[in-house]
């Protein structure tokens, strides 16, 4: 049984002992998930240890950040943080980087809590993720125009409140599939519950688009769409319906730790895949 090894470093002190208490009863990121977070992918190999991606998911952490109105985080002391942290780890393989940043606590004035942890991941467990995945459709509960002008449902926040998102993983899982994918209430697809969606399309490439579908932006999702239009490849941000997985081309969810997972079934029914796109889409994300 795989045993996930794990580092922990604070903002302000530094790596800390990982079975060290750091949070109050009251911090708002544990009691009504007021906080966000971000996640990369770190490889340490013979050349040392390498953070994907890096100043694209700090970009997105600072703009959750801001969504939220939580002060702004010091990405120059996050860096410095993760610096020292990703020395420190001398686990062979991939893991998950994880920054998280809280309001702090509820009942006494208070600076936001911000740390961050280093979890190695099951390479076991990769390599079956990236050879395909089958998925279920789960309602999403809103219309795919929902976030327009709302911003309180804080559309495109990687906020701590994912309490749904894994609701809709374990349910998906339950049935016999491996992840869920999210359909609006008029009937088109959005994301997975921790992954961007990417669709081939009459020789495009097709992504849900932001704004007021809500939906976070996927690093991942993004360097794949920029080396693609460099490539000369079309690129189109479009609502999908789900039928239109019956005739594409392939269809993938893409997150910055699993990587770039082709689906090979939705609610059932198989899809088309073709291994060679995927190892050029997961190539052009670095993995």
């Amino acid at each position: 049984m795989f045993v996930a090894q794990q580092l922990v470093a604070v903002l302000g002190r530094g790596v800390v002992d990982p079975d060290e208490p750091l949070l109050h009863a009251d911090d708002l990121g544990a009691t009504r998930g007021d906080g966000v977070f971000d996640a990369a992918l770190v490889v340490r190999d013979e050349n040392g240890c390498t953070v994907h991606h890096l100043e694209a998911h700090l970009a997105r952490f600072a703009d959750s950040a801001a969504l939220l109105s939580l002060p702004a985080p010091d990405l120059a002391a996050w860096r410095e943080l993760i610096g020292e942290a990703t020395r420190a780890w001398d686990v062979p393989g991939e893991a998950t980087l994880k920054l998280l940043w809280s309001r702090g606590r509820e009942n006494s004035p208070a600076e936001p809590s911000g740390y961050l942890t280093i979890t190695a991941v099951d390479p076991a467990a990769q390599v079956r993720s990236r050879a395909g995945i089958s998925v279920i459709t789960c309602a999403r509960g809103h219309a795919s125009d929902a976030f327009a002008d709302a911003p309180w449902l804080l559309g495109g926040v990687k906020s701590l409140s994912y309490a749904v998102n894994m609701a809709a993983r374990r349910f998906a899982q339950a049935q016999g599939a491996d992840d869920a994918l999210f359909v609006s209430s008029d009937g088109f697809l959005l994301e997975g519950p921790t992954a961007g969606l990417i669709v081939a399309l009459d020789d495009e490439l097709v992504t849900t688009p932001l704004g007021a579908t809500g939906i976070l932006p996927s690093v991942t999702v993004q360097v794949i769409l920029d080396a693609a239009e460099a490539a000369g490849v079309g690129v189109r941000h479009e609502l999908v319906r789900p039928e239109q997985l019956r005739s594409a081309q392939g269809a993938w969810l893409c997150s910055s730790i699993k990587g770039v997972l082709p689906i090979v079934a939705v609610d059932g029914t198989p899809l088309r895949h073709d291994p060679a796109i995927t190892r050029t889409l997961a190539a052009s994300a670095g993995f």
